[in-house]
């Protein structure tokens, strides 16, 4: 079927030589969190205030190291790469193929599990969201790291051919997991835990991920756009 949405054409997109320091600093929050949330289940062990089952235990003793400030270490985290030029056979680098794995992990990974979880509990009228995570993240995440690494994911092929449709599946998959996951949050905070809410939640995150993914296909979300050569017209 032909692409009916809108387009981007390359000779109106200025290739900028190199990423400026507010670029990278608008970044650097979003590759941190990405690998923030890498480790899945575990990196919920690593806040205490998120525990529900070990009561957190608190230090009686006299406080020694108040007014001891914290070590601080460097950030070994890079901003995201400057958008390469669409020629063919231009190679992409290492890092940025890293930085774009983990954050298709971040994106399908969650989306998958809360979606699996919705559905169970909309089946069932149970939640078994706790060990959907820790017997099925694992699997998952190892699975689209593999993918990665074979290059057989969008925006972490070794080349850039084909640049500018794979960053619309890329931006397209953030916009919709990104609002489907807010939504999701809003409601679980607000509706009880019923079986009619869980359907209503189910009901709620597979329309948000539907037609935000419409938008995107559409090309009406930013940089969800095809990038093309331009064409030329001869008058007569």
């Amino acid at each position: 079927m032909q692409y009916s949405g809108k387009l981007e054409y390359a000779q109106q997109r200025k290739i900028r030589e190199r990423n400026t320091a507010l670029y990278r600093l608008a970044h650097w929050p979003i590759w941190i969190w990405v690998f923030f949330l890498a480790p899945g289940p575990l990196t919920f062990s690593l806040c205490p205030r998120l525990r529900t089952r070990q009561p957190r235990m608190v230090d009686r003793r006299p406080d020694r190291h108040r007014h001891r400030r914290p070590a601080r270490q460097p950030s070994r985290l890079r901003a995201a790469p400057l958008h390469p030029p669409l020629r063919r056979g231009q190679a992409k680098s290492l890092y940025r193929r890293v930085c774009y794995t983990f954050a298709w992990n971040a994106v399908l990974s969650f989306a998958l599990l809360n979606l699996s979880g919705l559905l169970i509990a909309a089946a069932t009228g149970h939640w078994y969201m706790q060990q959907i995570y820790r017997y099925a993240y694992f699997p998952l995440c190892g699975t689209i790291l593999l993918l990665g690494a074979a290059g057989l994911l969008p925006r972490v092929r070794p080349s850039t051919q084909g640049e500018g449709t794979e960053r619309r599946y890329f931006y397209g998959s953030v916009w919709a997991v990104t609002i489907s996951q807010a939504l999701l949050l809003a409601f679980w905070k607000t509706l009880p835990e019923t079986r009619a809410a869980s359907l209503t939640k189910l009901a709620i995150f597979a329309s948000a991920l539907l037609l935000m993914g419409l938008a995107a296909y559409r090309g009406t979300l930013p940089r969800t756009r095809p990038i093309v050569p331009g064409e030329l017209m001869v008058a007569d």
